[in-house]
């Protein structure tokens, strides 16, 4: 168990099953059909009904049919996503779910109602007590800020941000539980908030680390200075240089740039650094749309040999016209 501010104690969930259903998943946080979301470009699907999990919300409703009521769900969550310092395939989240006691409930209340009602309010008012006193206590005292958002599965919705080294960061995304959550659990009657942190982004923001594949190194000059569980700030070592590969092609219409991330990822695994796009164009006579690409290699272990950067841009070159329908220029 966990304790938050308010002397609130939580139920800690960190081995759940990372393979869940689309109904979980998705309709049971009123994610639409059609939403981004949902797109195979953006989520690793197994079958036709069940995938890796994209958010650790992915568990919420199942654990409050179950009869949790204060809980922390922690577990990776993969996405297919752009390839840069602050994106990968695989991450970890923190969820966070109170529900309130049944007596806090107001009768039988509309939409418009609701929002506007005492208990709405004291809801949301917890809900940024405990969470501004989670981050006072990783960054301390630092300057705040509550930014409306949409998320489907609560209203009101909300995002924290800091101030930090001169930056407005945002740090998390929460809310209200949505009306209708609830109501697919039986919990007509209830109300509470969940937020869900992306525990890589704060640890990034936390110890001033600048590249989220560091994570998965296994190099101790980076392991060893974390060894001792203090908060300590990641001190650089030497980058091994980088090299950098162009690749052009015309693309079909039903291009989707996410399946060009993947497939580099297949080729190049964590060497690959950086992929974006460095031109676009449109034939005026044919009519075809071409994208350039421009991919930096760079090893977090150890110096690449232009053989075996050369040999990953052959595959990925011998490869993107079949996989993805493009024609190479």
């Amino acid at each position: 168990r966990a304790t938050l501010q308010l002397g609130i104690s939580f139920e800690i969930f960190d081995s759940l099953d990372p393979v869940v259903t689309c109904t979980a998943c998705f309709d049971d946080l009123n994610i639409p059909p059609g939403h981004p979301a949902r797109k195979p470009s953006d989520t690793y699907y197994l079958s036709e009904g069940t995938l890796l999990r994209t958010h650790t919300s992915a568990h919420q409703s199942e654990l409050m049919r179950r009869g949790h009521e204060r809980f922390l769900c922690t577990g990776d969550v993969y996405r297919r996503d752009e390839i840069d310092a602050s994106h990968y395939p695989a991450f970890h989240q923190m969820e966070g779910v109170r529900l309130m006691d049944v007596a806090d409930m107001p009768a039988q209340l509309s939409r418009d109602e609701w929002l506007a009602s005492d208990a709405c309010a004291r809801t949301a008012a917890e809900l940024k007590g405990t969470l501004e006193g989670l981050v006072d206590a990783l960054f301390g005292p630092v300057e705040k800020r509550w930014v409306e958002a949409y998320f489907p599965f609560t209203e009101p919705s909300l995002e924290l941000e800091i101030f930090f080294q001169g930056d407005w960061l945002e740090v998390l995304g929460c809310g209200v539980i949505h009306s209708e959550v609830l109501a697919k659990c039986g919990l007509e009657h209830r109300h509470g908030w969940a937020f869900g942190l992306g525990l890589e982004r704060l640890a990034m923001i936390l110890f001033s680390i600048p590249d989220i594949r560091l994570f998965w190194t296994e190099d101790t000059r980076f392991t060893s200075q974390f060894a001792s569980g203090e908060v300590v700030k990641f001190q650089p070592y030497s980058k091994y240089p980088e090299c950098y590969k162009d690749v052009a092609f015309f693309v079909p219409e039903t291009w989707e740039e996410n399946d060009f991330m993947e497939l580099c990822r297949e080729c190049g695994g964590d060497l690959m650094e950086n992929v974006k796009m460095i031109d676009e164009f449109t034939n005026p006579k044919s009519g075809k749309r071409s994208l350039c690409y421009r991919i930096v290699y760079r090893s977090m272990d150890r110096s690449l040999t232009n053989e075996e950067v050369d040999e990953i841009q052959f595959q990925l070159r011998e490869k993107v016209g079949p996989k993805l329908g493009v024609e190479l220029r």
